[in-house]
């Protein structure tokens, strides 16, 4: 699993940190002040886009948040439910399950409910917003 992941953390990073190199290289070959001072903004200019691209992670992560939230694996529980009901039961044929009933029904509605109401109800809040 180590080495997975430090192969995709080398794809992934290997570019930026390529460029790094390169421009660390040129920063060193560099004969005179001009392309010392030239070297040097790349090599400013790539460590300003590694922060960025770092950023635009951490932002993406807190927006999204993580696949275990309490409130996610809720919505695959149901998900996975509605759709053995459609796919494999009403499409192919292949099966029946028993209907809910009681509070797993109250409870399934309105986890259906969050999550096609929650992206209305950010939608006219950003409109709001403007």
């Amino acid at each position: 699993m180590t080495a997975i992941l430090s192969w995709l953390a080398s794809l992934l990073s290997g570019p930026i940190v390529g460029a790094v190199i390169d421009g660390y290289k040129a920063k060193l070959a560099a004969g005179n002040d001009k392309d010392r001072i030239a070297a040097d903004l790349a090599q400013r200019e790539l460590d300003v886009q590694r922060a960025e691209i770092e950023a635009q992670n951490a932002l993406r992560i807190a927006q999204i948040g993580k696949w275990y939230e309490p409130e996610k694996l809720m919505g695959y529980a149901v998900a996975i439910y509605v759709g053995k009901l459609l796919i494999f039961d009403k499409v192919l044929g292949l099966g029946s399950t028993d209907p809910l009933s009681g509070w797993i029904e109250t409870t399934a509605n309105l986890i259906v409910a969050f999550y096609f109401g929650k992206r209305t109800f950010e939608n006219v809040a950003k409109i709001i917003k403007k």
